[in-house]
């Protein structure tokens, strides 16, 4: 490959090549990014590049492309003129909604489709034996190495390689490569990731019924062995549980301490029959892309991922390992492979209906409405600002964080190993430094109304100062701290403090935010999770010198002298009082009431 890192695409060439070709090609100025690069990095002719990139959008998420007869690579390229890498967002979405299946499968779907999209098809039927591997090349202004670290992006490229069956069909029976990845205008590259195989599985499932959806879904019921799920979870790996709202509660819950029970009595002692447990067992519910038979009453699975059953999966897990010793286990593989549980394989539905079936499939469990939005978008995007800001892990899905090994965090670029950010706690630091505390005795609520739960996880998030946000999340570990040193000020003066702790949350964060040595305190203290003595020493004097006389006035306040002689302090976890003491802190030092964006 050419490096032309030293004669990098500027926006005097862009905006010279857009006045060149727009009465020809006509497009958007950004359309000729994807020109230039092609004509500098794979040294195609102007007159031949033309014909090569789209101008002008129904693009299906590609906006260029180039066969290499020498390589015997087909290149497929998204262009963002940008350092952002958030912008692929929308094209991996068109290329996996739809592109990939007009692309190789479905090309005649479309009658609009665009000229370039004509000359690829026949580049693909002309070149088809000489194919050899399928790169999409995302190309941007930006660090390639942040695209490949990111959350959102890895779970957008995932479902993008789970595509690769399209591809398939239409090379078959040769088999080809499918690549994804980065580049930068630049020059630079991101460290190589290993190819993900498109998994398949082949798996004795007989006489399954197929009940069908309202818009072409399908539900594939049979009974699957235990042992098969086993191996597709040390196949896949952690990828395995990436549709599922939670990963496994641990070997401590009920169920799962009754699985493993049963487990052993049927390997292990051999005192319990095999079919027994499928009788006692509520069963799993996968995902699949597709799922065909073979033979012999053998069904192929490509790309299954579970949507139930972390619980039966994780526990079966640390039962072989628990007993991978053991001679019995061995001596008991046939009894373990005849262990079956129901299965449900869901196939030809959007990411929508698969979430919907992922949260009425996980209630067997308690399921906390903050778990039902663990992969959202907005959740994925959290993930990825506060890893690459300030290194800090988001546990969006309940129970991940314990599942991430050294190595897991070092390759995510985590550096704090010992403590991550809740879900549920960041809303309430946001709920606070919105001045929202009334709505912190309704958690359930924040996450059940859609209207509620988006204006919390609102996109203007993401533009906050990260090191802010961990300022503020921290202070809740040292509230009873906090309280008591302001309770000491004043024994009888002070009683109502333990009723006014959400107030205080909310009022020292004020205090922070309105720090003179705010970036400072963000420097030292907003890129760990960590509690030192010197930042606690700041909160104390912030609680007792600050927020202790705003507490004082409040319970003086006129409106407020009928509530407090009757003891009902309800008023202090209202919206309203945040309000009067931020009016008094301004009043007092200036303070400003300042949100996390």
């Amino acid at each position: 490959m050419k490096d032309f890192s030293r004669d990098l695409i500027s926006d005097r060439q862009i905006d010279q090549c857009f006045a060149d070709m727009r009465s020809v090609c006509g497009g958007v100025r950004e359309d000729y990014f994807a020109l230039l690069y092609l004509e500098k990095e794979h040294n195609i002719p102007r007159e031949k590049a033309v014909n090569r990139v789209a101008f002008g959008g129904n693009d299906y998420g590609i906006d260029a492309f180039h066969f290499d007869p020498d390589r015997r690579n087909l290149y497929l390229f998204q262009f963002k003129y940008s350092a952002s890498y958030s912008l692929f967002k929308t094209s991996f979405k068109r290329l996996i909604d739809i592109g990939v299946q007009r692309i190789f499968t479905e090309p005649n779907r479309d009658e609009n489709k665009n000229q370039m999209l004509l000359q690829l098809r026949n580049s693909l039927h002309e070149n088809r034996s000489m194919i050899d591997q399928v790169c999409f090349r995302f190309v941007f202004t930006g660090d390639p190495q942040e695209a490949e670290r990111s959350k959102l992006l890895e779970k957008l490229r995932e479902d993008l390689e789970n595509k690769k069956y399209l591809a398939e069909q239409f090379f078959a029976p040769r088999e080809i490569g499918f690549l994804i990845d980065y580049r930068s205008s630049t020059g630079k590259v991101a460290q190589p990731q290993a190819i993900r195989p498109n998994s398949s599985f082949s798996v004795p499932m007989e006489d399954l019924v197929v009940l069908s959806g309202p818009d072409g879904q399908k539900m594939h019921i049979g009974f699957i062995r235990l042992t098969d799920l086993g191996v597709m979870h040390r196949t896949i790996g952690q990828r395995f549980f990436d549709r599922n709202i939670r990963y496994g509660l641990g070997e401590s819950e009920a169920v799962n301490r009754a699985i493993s029970r049963s487990l052993r009595q049927t390997v292990i002692d051999r005192s319990e029959d095999p079919n027994v447990f499928a009788f006692n067992h509520n069963g799993i519910t996968l995902f699949a892309e597709k799922v065909e038979p073979v033979d012999n009453g053998q069904y192929r699975l490509t790309t299954p991922r579970l949507l139930n059953g972390a619980q039966t999966v994780t526990t079966l897990a640390g039962f072989r390992e628990d007993n991978k010793d053991n001679p019995k286990l061995t001596e008991g593989q046939a009894t373990f492979e005849a262990i079956r549980v129901l299965c449900k394989i869901i196939t030809d539905a959007d990411p929508k209906f698969v979430t919907r079936v992922t949260i009425n499939n996980n209630r067997q469990n308690p399921v906390e409405p903050w778990n039902l939005h663990a992969n959202d978008e907005s959740q994925l995007e959290l993930q990825d600002k506060l890893i690459t800001d300030v290194g800090i892990y988001y546990e969006r899905q309940e129970n991940a964080f314990d599942q991430l090994s050294a190595e897991d965090l070092e390759d995510y670029g985590i550096s704090e190993d010992s403590v991550a950010i809740q879900m549920l706690k960041l809303s309430q630091t946001f709920l606070v430094t919105d001045g929202f505390i009334s709505r912190i005795s309704e958690m359930r609520r924040v996450f059940e109304d859609d209207r509620v739960y988006e204006q919390v996880f609102r996109q203007a998030r993401l533009k906050a100062d990260s090191r802010h946000m961990v300022l503020c999340y921290k202070v809740q570990f040292r509230l009873r701290k906090l309280a008591n040193e302001i309770e000491q000020k004043g024994q009888n003066k002070y009683w109502f403090i333990s009723r006014a702790r959400y107030l205080l949350w909310a009022l020292l964060c004020q205090g922070l935010l309105n720090h003179e040595d705010l970036e400072e305190l963000s420097e030292k203290h907003g890129k760990t999770m960590s509690v030192p003595a010197e930042y606690t020493e700041l909160l104390v004097w912030l609680a007792t010198a600050r927020v202790r006389p705003l507490l004082s006035e409040l319970m003086k306040d006129r409106d407020y002298a009928d509530k407090v002689q009757q003891e009902n302090l309800s008023f202090l976890r209202t919206d309203r009082a945040f309000e009067k003491c931020m009016l008094m802190a301004h009043k007092k030092w200036r303070w400003v009431h300042r949100k996390l964006q």
